[in-house]
């Protein structure tokens, strides 16, 4: 396992990156503190109060440096922010997808250039404040994300499109605390940060209101109206654009029903937005394209893993089925709610993540069946 000596932390103003910060300079090692400036710094950065990367967020990390006697710079990544998250988040919604722009995110900016821009000022590892935990696995010499300690606050989900690259030159420093605890620290460092609320919302859409978002910088401001169908044809009301509704949406519909609705798909085609019960968002199989393998899955069998679908959900049981494509099928032992293309899927073997990727389509029992048949069968 690689030994670091200068540490650069990515620090976006709140109380986990700053603790992280302090640990490590605690620790011994060489320690320094940058924060990225994205796309939403120069165009929200007034409602953007609480989000990370805002410039509040790079006000609180300067006077946690100066606090702890480490050097500090402001990263501009907003032209690389716009391309690889903010178009790709865009152009996902657009689609009738629901992609994670905090995933790509991980995958490109805080953690790719940011170890880029680190070397070139002379620090030889990155730092941040998920609560997460390195592993490595001397068999076959990989490195992979853990658990944190703190369930509540887990963040191993958003930490799998990390290239091998990346985590043998990731330090995690707080995912070994609870959330109390980190809190405590930083009360007792005399930190500012220490009683900072939580970020909450995505960094360049303070409002959460996706739509609107989409509407003021990609369409010109202009609403695009279409009906609202339930599963059956008939037409229940009525909508500004589809790109309002995702999968498994159940508020906002704004239309009267006897049972209670839920969104079943949006067909960015037609403008339509299709609703049903809760059964019709119940799933157990999907296709997995662009995996990250953090240990090698080898061959034979299907793989028995547990799957979480989204940040809050809970990994479930399930079977992956390796193609020759490189992607992955998933089959839950029970059904899920909500299985969405676009998503991102993490697949976990104990505390430990082992891979995952996005979820490119999704299957009812009888399609995932001939799927598996028939990759069986080119197979053999």
């Amino acid at each position: 396992m690689k030994q670091h000596r200068k540490i650069l932390v990515a620090m976006s103003g709140g109380v986990d990156s700053s603790v992280a910060a302090a640990l490590l300079k605690e620790s011994g090692y060489e320690v320094a503190g940058a924060t990225i400036r994205t796309w939403a710094s120069g165009q929200c950065a007034d409602l953007n109060t609480r989000a990370c990367c805002g410039l509040s967020g790079v006000e609180d990390a300067r006077d946690v440096a100066d606090s702890l006697g480490i050097p500090y710079w402001v990263f501009n990544f907003e032209e690389e922010f716009k391309k690889h998250v903010v178009d790709i988040f865009a152009g996902e919604y657009l689609r009738g997808r629901t992609p994670n722009p905090c995933l790509s995110c991980n995958e490109h900016i805080k953690f790719r250039l940011f170890l880029q821009r680190a070397r070139q000022l002379g620090y030889d590892a990155v730092a941040t404040g998920h609560y997460a935990q390195m592993g490595y696995d001397y068999e076959t010499s990989s490195y992979y994300i853990c658990q944190g300690r703190d369930a509540a606050k887990d963040q191993s989900y958003v930490l799998f499109p990390l290239e091998q690259e990346l985590l043998q030159n990731l330090l995690l420093p707080v995912g070994g605390f609870t959330k109390s605890e980190i809190r405590d620290k930083a009360k007792a460092l005399g930190l500012r940060v220490w009683g900072k609320p939580d970020s909450q919302e995505i960094c360049f859409i303070p409002s959460n209101r996706y739509g609107e978002f989409l509407q003021r910088e990609f369409m010109n401001g202009e609403t695009k109206p279409g009906v609202i169908r339930h599963k059956s044809g008939k037409i229940l009301g009525e909508h500004e654009g589809y790109y309002h509704y995702t999968r498994g949406q159940r508020r906002g519909l704004g239309v009267a029903n006897s049972e209670r609705l839920y969104v079943i798909r949006t067909d960015p085609q037609t403008n339509e937005v299709f609703v049903g019960n809760k059964e019709d968002i119940l799933g157990r199989s999907f296709r997995v394209s662009r995996v990250n393998w953090f240990l090698p899955p080898g061959g034979g069998g299907p793989i028995l893993a547990d799957v979480r679908i989204r940040s809050q959900h809970k990994a479930a049981s399930a079977e992956l089925f390796l193609l020759e494509s490189g992607d992955v099928k998933v089959v839950f032992e029970e059904p899920q709610e909500a299985i969405t293309p676009g998503q991102g899927v993490a697949f976990y073997r104990g505390q430990g993540v082992i891979g995952g990727g996005w979820v490119e389509e999704v299957w009812d029992d009888e399609t995932v069946e001939e799927a598996i048949e028939a990759d069986a069968g080119d197979k053999e």
